[in-house]
C-alpha cells in the first residue's frame, strides 16, 4: 500500500514474465533482497553503469532532509514545469500505487512504462543484489532517460551519503531538515546524522539548506567542498507578509509564498534554488507555480462535518510542525482536536506523543497491522508515562478509531490523523471516493 507495498510471503523463482502487471513486479521485488535497508552504493554502482555506460545527458537534482522533502520536490517540479522545462520527479513511500512514485511531466508513469523499466534493470543486474528501494530507484532512472527528460527531481529515501538515489552526482542539491530518526541506520544525533545528509553534495555545486540550524557537520561538508551553499537567515529571509503569506526575501527580490498547508521553510527552499535552475522564470510565473503546490497527506483536509485532516508527519520533528499548525488553525478559537494515531514500532512513539500532547484533547490509538507495525495495547504501553488529559482510547484498526473520533466530534472539532503513510494511506480510502483516493 504504501512504503514497501503489501506484505508477501515468498517471491517466485525467477522474475516475472513478460508482460507482467506491476503487482506482480513489486511481489517479486518484496523478496529478492533478504533486507529491506542495506544502505550503500557498491551493489547499486555495479547495476547503473550497466543501465548507463555514459554520463547521462539530465540535470540532477538531489532533495534529502529528515522532513519536508516531498513538498521541496513538489515545488521544484512545479516550477520547471511552469518555466516549461522537461520534468521528471522521484519520491517516496506512496500512498495507494506504487506509480505515485515517478512522474514524468507531472503525470504518473503508466503501468506499462514502468513494466519496460523494472525488465531493463532485471536484465542488466546479472545477479547483483538489489533492495525493493534500490531496483525501484535505477527503474525511475530508467524511465525518465527513456522520455528524454531535462531535469531530474530526486527524494533520497534514507540518509543520503549511502542513498541508492545518491549514485547519481547532483547538478544541485536541497537539504530540507535535519532532525533525529531511523536512528538504527543514521545516527542518534544532529550532527552523525547531517553528515550522512550533507553526503549528496559534490564540490562546487550549487545548493540550499534550509534547515534555521543546521548543524556544523552540514556547513564542514559544504565548506571542505567548495559548495555554494545557501542558507536561510543569511543568504535568503522568511518574514510575515500579507495574511495568509510569508515574505520570501533573497537579495533584492521578494517572493509571497502560502504560510500553509506545507512547510514553508521546505517550500522556500525550492523557491530559492529554483532562481538558479530558471532565472528566466517571472517572479509571478514562480509564486503562481508555489501557490498550487499540494502534497496528498500533508495537512491534507479530507472530509467536512468534521473537518478531517491527515498528515504523514512520524518523528518528534514533523509533529512539532504539526501541533503548531493545529494551533494556529484552532488559534484559541472554540473546538477540540481528536487525534487519530497509528504507528510503526521503529518510530519515536514517546517524542511524537510529547510534541503533540499540548494541542491533542482526545486521543484515539489505532493498531497497525503492517509490518514493523505496532497494534494499540503495545502503543498505549510505549507512551504510558505520557500525562494525557483523558484516558486515549484503544483500538485494532485506523478504521475503528477514526469511526470513533468522528462519532464523538461535534461542531467545531477537527480530527486529526496521522503517525505513518499506512495511518494515512488508510484514512484517506475510508473516507475519500475511490476516483479521489486513487
Amino acid at each position: 500500500m504504501n512504503q514497501k507495498g503489501s506484505e508477501s510471503s515468498s517471491a517466485p523463482v525467477g522474475p516475472p514474465a513478460r508482460g507482467a502487471s506491476v503487482q506482480e513486479w513489486l511481489h517479486w521485488l518484496e523478496a529478492i533482497h533478504p533486507t529491506e535497508i542495506d544502505l550503500g552504493l557498491d551493489r547499486v554502482l555495479v547495476v547503473l553503469r550497466r543501465l548507463f555506460p555514459r554520463k547521462l545527458q539530465a540535470r540532477i537534482i538531489t532533495v534529502a532532509g529528515t522532513n519536508g522533502k516531498g513538498t521541496t520536490v513538489t515545488a521544484l517540479e512545479s516550477i520547471l514545469l511552469a518555466a516549461g522545462r522537461s520534468t521528471a520527479a522521484y519520491m517516496s513511500p506512496h500512498l495507494f500505487r506504487y506509480n505515485e512514485r515517478v512522474r514524468i511531466g507531472g503525470q504518473e508513469i503508466s503501468d506499462a512504462a514502468l513494466v519496460t523499466a523494472f525488465e531493463r534493470v532485471e536484465a542488466a543486474r546479472r545477479g547483483v543484489t538489489l533492495t525493493y528501494f534500490e531496483f525501484g530507484t535505477l527503474a525511475a532512472f530508467v524511465a525518465f532517460a527513456d522520455a528524454g527528460v531535462e531535469n531530474w527531481v530526486l527524494e533520497v529515501g534514507l540518509g543520503g551519503r549511502l542513498d541508492a538515489v545518491n549514485v547519481l552526482d547532483p547538478d544541485y542539491a536541497v537539504i530540507t531538515s535535519v532532525d533525529i530518526d531511523h536512528i538504527g541506520f543514521l545516527g542518534d544525533n544532529r550532527e552523525v546524522i547531517g553528515f550522512e545528509k550533507a553526503g549528496i553534495l559534490r564540490p562546487g555545486i550549487p545548493a540550499v539548506c534550509a534547515d534555521p540550524n543546521p548543524p556544523s557537520s552540514v556547513l564542514q561538508q559544504a565548506a571542505a567542498q567548495k559548495v555554494a551553499l545557501k542558507l536561510t537567515g543569511r543568504d535568503y529571509t522568511l518574514a510575515p507578509g500579507a495574511p495568509g503569506q510569508v515574505l520570501l526575501t533573497i537579495g533584492a527580490e521578494k517572493i509571497e509564498l502560502p504560510a500553509g498547508p506545507l512547510p514553508v521553510q521546505s517550500v522556500a527552499a525550492a523557491a530559492v534554488l529554483s532562481r538558479q535552475l530558471v532565472p528566466e522564470l517571472s517572479l509571478e510565473s514562480l509564486q503562481h507555480a508555489i501557490q498550487n503546490v499540494r502534497v496528498p497527506g500533508r495537512f491534507e483536509t479530507i472530509h467536512h462535518d468534521p473537518d478531517v485532516i491527515i498528515d504523514v508527519g512520524h518523528n518528534p520533528h514533523a509533529a512539532a510542525w504539526l501541533a503548531d499548525n493545529l494551533r494556529r488553525l484552532r488559534c484559541g478559537g472554540p473546538g477540540r482536536i481528536l487525534a487519530v494515531y497509528g504507528a510503526l514500532g521503529d518510530k519515536d512513539v514517546e517524542g511524537v506523543v510529547g510534541a503533540m500532547s499540548s494541542v491533542v484533547d482526545q486521543w484515539y490509538l489505532a493498531g497497525l497491522n503492517v509490518a514493523r507495525g505496532l497494534d494499540s495495547e503495545s502503543l498505549m504501553k510505549r507512551i504510558a508515562s505520557v500525562p494525557f488529559q483523558r484516558t486515549p482510547g484503544v483500538f485494532d484498526s485506523v478504521s475503528e478509531a477514526l469511526a470513533a473520533a468522528m462519532g464523538e466530534a461535534v461542531s467545531g472539532d477537527r480530527v486529526v490523523v496521522f503517525g505513518s503513510f499506512f495511518t494515512v494511506a488508510l484514512a484517506r480510502e475510508e473516507l475519500l471516493p475511490a476516483s479521489e483516493a486513487s
